[in-house]
């Protein structure tokens, strides 16, 4: 299957004929699954302004790294690069979306939010506008030479 979006980058829908619950918090919930299917569905599935941000994020990824791995797991997707791990996580709230750089703090410039995890820094989104897409695409081209979060590996094209 091919990491490329069929549709130029518009997620397909979420599911064959059921629509995806969405959790208190925003998020929707989407079965952990590989590939970049059920990171479409997730998409697909993001409520209002997010679902373009969303596509718009995953295609920037995918024109950065062709080879990218994509997951769904703990109802976020993930990107990642094969044999080196998860560089990238997204998560929907209410009023913005949190990238998380599982590396960020090697990146320069570090993205602008801490977290508890020192090596980790975050992104928040709270419109189309706050994407700096040149920033964005140089963080990717940096994170995917770092080794990245080793939940569970990314094991070849997805």
């Amino acid at each position: 299957m091919s990491n490329r979006p069929t549709t130029k980058g518009r997620p397909p829908a979420a599911t064959a004929g059921a629509p995806v619950k969405l959790l208190s918090g925003g998020n929707p919930q989407i079965a952990k699954a590989d590939g970049h299917a059920p990171v479409l569905g997730y998409i697909a599935a993001m409520p209002g302004w997010k679902r373009e941000v969303g596509a718009r994020i995953d295609q920037l990824i995918v024109d950065e790294l062709p080879e990218v791995e994509h997951a769904v797991k703990w109802n976020s997707p993930l990107w990642g690069c094969p044999g080196r791990g998860w560089f990238l996580g997204l998560h929907c709230f209410k009023a913005y979306i949190k990238l998380a750089f599982f590396k960020g703090a090697s990146l320069k410039p570090p993205p602008p939010v801490a977290a508890a995890d020192p090596d980790t820094r975050y992104l928040h989104l709270h419109s189309m506008d706050d994407l700096d897409e040149a920033m964005f695409r140089g963080w990717i081209r940096q994170a995917q030479r770092l080794e990245g979060w080793h939940s569970s590996k990314p094991k070849g094209r997805s």
